[in-house]
């Protein structure tokens, strides 16, 4: 299965966008999934993590009560939408799957993510 993020752009200090990850085969419904960020200089860094089945999730504390992870099974797509963005949140955006499926649970780390979109880059100004 491919990934390919995208939705990023350029927005203002507290204003929202969405991201997008576009998966190539249905598959993607069976897979837990995950949003990364990273930034210039620094390495990539979790932001939020979503089951298989659309119900557990999970976020960084930086990102928490801000941002929201969702799935569309029947789209094979997942988005992240962003609200009250920061500098600091400025960051390429990427995407990331488990090459296994239905795995129970969610991870943080991204050495258990194997499937990885392009990214997207996402620049808040203040």
């Amino acid at each position: 299965v491919q990934l390919q993020a995208s939705g990023g752009g350029l927005v203002q200090s507290g204003g929202s966008l969405k991201l997008l990850c576009e998966a190539s085969d249905t598959t993607f419904s069976m897979r837990s999934m995950a949003w990364f960020r990273q930034g210039p200089g620094k390495e990539r860094e979790f932001v939020g993590s979503i089951h298989w089945n659309g119900d557990g999730q999970s976020y960084a504390d930086s990102v928490k009560g801000r941002f929201t992870l969702s799935r569309d099974k029947a789209k094979n797509t997942a988005s992240l939408q962003m609200t009250s963005v920061k500098p600091e949140d400025s960051a390429v955006y990427y995407c990331a799957a488990p090459n296994r499926l239905l795995i129970a649970g969610t991870e943080h780390l991204a050495s258990k993510y194997t499937l990885w979109g392009q990214g997207t880059q996402v620049t808040v100004s203040s």
